[in-house]
């Protein structure tokens, strides 16, 4: 009885770092959910998303105008020495292990076949994460979709060959950055990740940031901007600008899915990763 106490304790304390006020009902990670899917929504690559005047806004379905603005503060925004956006990595530990590889291996042991959220029902495998454990660059999206959950690799659909082109447009390859996804399990129709989802699953995710510790961290698409940075503002507001976290830094930028159904913001992801290789060679001169 002592465990589960201190599971439910920890349980509801991560729920409050995400800003969830209340407990969902028990029938709420079986339904789609009502309010419209964000533009740059990763899992769907078919969603039209909502309209141009109206972006979803948060984890929580409020609505912001299309050009960001929203009642929610802003995360702090950082070049280098500013004040870090508040961190929520302090929330979580890597497991002990010899080195990184060993640190995921564990992590994976740990969520087992994991039946903790109701994500479970539906899911063909868990996908955890794939790349390099030493990676200096990590990309992290909302969840997997369909061709995630039959190949159990995060990245591999439509989505996945472009966000793959873009690293190779980098200087890299894919082997030698690693992806994961705020949820290991694809939810219902590709719908957005539940608040109560994310809160059960995202630890899993800051344990895999603890363990491989890169330098950079590329959040696609809003729902994994604001599970990494601990914000309800949209990527419309976040991408194109630094910001910290704990010491990593995080250039949130437009998903791929989103790119599929809007080229024109190609230019923009691309400005985006310009100035995530400038970091990484700044890094890698000062190292």
């Amino acid at each position: 009885m002592t465990r589960e106490r201190e599971t439910l304790r920890t349980r509801l304390e991560w729920l409050q770092i995400l800003g969830v006020d209340g407990l969902p009902d028990r029938g709420a990670a079986s339904r789609p959910r009502r309010s419209p899917p964000p533009p740059d929504r990763g899992a769907d690559e078919g969603a039209a998303g909502p309209g141009p005047s109206a972006v979803q806004s948060g984890l929580f379905g409020e609505l912001a105008e299309a050009d960001g603005s929203s009642a929610a503060a802003k995360p702090r925004r950082s070049g280098r020495g500013a004040e870090p956006a508040v961190s929520l990595l302090a929330s979580v530990k890597a497991p002990d292990a010899p080195d990184p590889a060993a640190a995921l291996r564990l992590i994976r042991e740990d969520i087992g076949d994991c039946t903790r959220c109701g994500l479970c029902r539906e899911r063909t495998q868990i996908v955890f994460g794939v790349g390099s454990p030493n990676a200096r660059l990590m990309f992290i999206g909302e969840g997997p979709g369909a061709d995630e959950d039959r190949k159990g690799e995060p990245f591999v659909g439509r989505a996945g060959q472009l966000l793959t082109r873009i690293i190779e447009s980098m200087g890299l390859k894919r082997d030698e950055v690693y992806i994961a996804n705020v949820v290991k399990c694809r939810p219902p129709e590709n719908r957005t990740p539940l608040p109560d989802e994310i809160a059960t699953c995202s630890p899993f995710l800051f344990q895999q940031v603890q363990a491989i510790r890169p330098r950079v961290i590329v959040c696609l698409g809003t729902p994994a901007a604001q599970t990494v940075l601990g914000t309800r503002d949209t990527i419309t507001r976040l991408r194109g600008t630094f910001l910290d976290l704990d010491g990593i830094r995080v250039m949130p930028t437009f998903h791929p899915a989103y790119l599929l159904r809007n080229p024109a913001a190609k230019r923009e992801v691309w400005d985006d990763m310009k100035k995530v290789i400038a970091e990484l060679k700044a890094d890698r001169t000062h190292s």
